[in-house]
């Protein structure tokens, strides 16, 4: 078995973007900024939270957090728009009042939408950035590969069908409306899976020489897991799996803060 493994490539990149980061605090005096938006106490959202600023200290990457309350939501996105020296902003999801959501992304201005959320998003969302580059970075040949992507949420399924498919690369969609997922998973080369249904992909779902992404993450028990049945890891040495832990996720990290550096960058010529 071949273990797509996001955090032997996320070193690689840490590395290159603090040399990007360097280049635009002495070339052009910008200190690239991230203000991370939370509405909930939730301790997983803070925990993740926490890891986005370890990181960014790591790239030199300032990261701000805000907690603030649902009524002061939308004034201190509208501030933070006209802030020239924050150049992203999240809105963590989930926020504490979930009625808020599309409102709040979308007033996020264009330029400094790093996790790429809005109606009119420049930036491609970090899940989906991660997921091609961990594929590419294990040589899976995407341009000549079947497809299939399994769940097609706002922050996986949707957004890495468009980029993929703006690729010219040949996918299909699977959702909870679709009928003959389980026909059709056999059949194909590229399996990313992201529904949060533990255990939904069995290993008969999956063929001989297949690469297949888990980017969905649940806790059953106490224990993570993925959409990804136990015994497919153990059993199938026949294809390409990311880790239950160290797959996706290490890199989708690494996708936000290159999003905040290319807004750093950009807004240089916005000056």
């Amino acid at each position: 078995m071949k273990i797509l493994s996001g955090t032997e490539l996320a070193g690689f990149i840490k590395e290159r973007q603090a040399k990007q980061v360097r280049a635009l605090r002495q070339a052009n005096g910008i200190a690239p900024k991230l203000v991370i938006i939370k509405t909930t106490a939730d301790p997983v959202i803070a925990t993740y939270v926490r890891m986005k600023k370890r990181y960014g200290a790591d790239v030199l990457v300032d990261v701000e957090i805000l907690e603030v309350s649902d009524d002061e939501l939308f004034d201190i996105i509208g501030r933070l728009n006209t802030d020239e020296s924050v150049h992203g902003m999240i809105v963590q999801l989930p926020l504490n009042n979930p009625d808020q959501t599309d409102e709040a992304v979308n007033m996020v201005a264009v330029e400094k939408d790093v996790d790429g959320l809005s109606r009119n998003a420049t930036l491609t969302p970090a899940t989906p950035m991660a997921i091609d580059w961990l594929l590419n970075g294990f040589n899976v040949n995407l341009k000549s590969s079947a497809i299939a992507i399994v769940g097609q949420g706002r922050l996986v399924g949707e957004p890495l069908a468009k980029l993929w498919r703006g690729g010219g690369y040949i996918v299909e969609v699977f959702d909870k409306n679709s009928t003959d997922t389980f026909e059709r998973l056999p059949h194909m080369d590229v399996i990313v899976t992201a529904t949060g249904v533990p255990g939904l992909i069995k290993s008969e779902h999956i063929k001989q020489g297949a690469a297949v992404v888990d980017a969905a993450t649940a806790s059953e028990d106490g224990k993570i897991v993925g959409d990804v049945a136990e015994d497919v890891r153990e059993n199938r040495d026949d294809i390409a799996i990311t880790p239950i832990k160290g797959g996706v996720g290490p890199l989708t990290v690494c996708a936000l803060f290159d999003n905040v550096i290319r807004a750093a960058q950009n807004s240089i010529t916005q000056q």
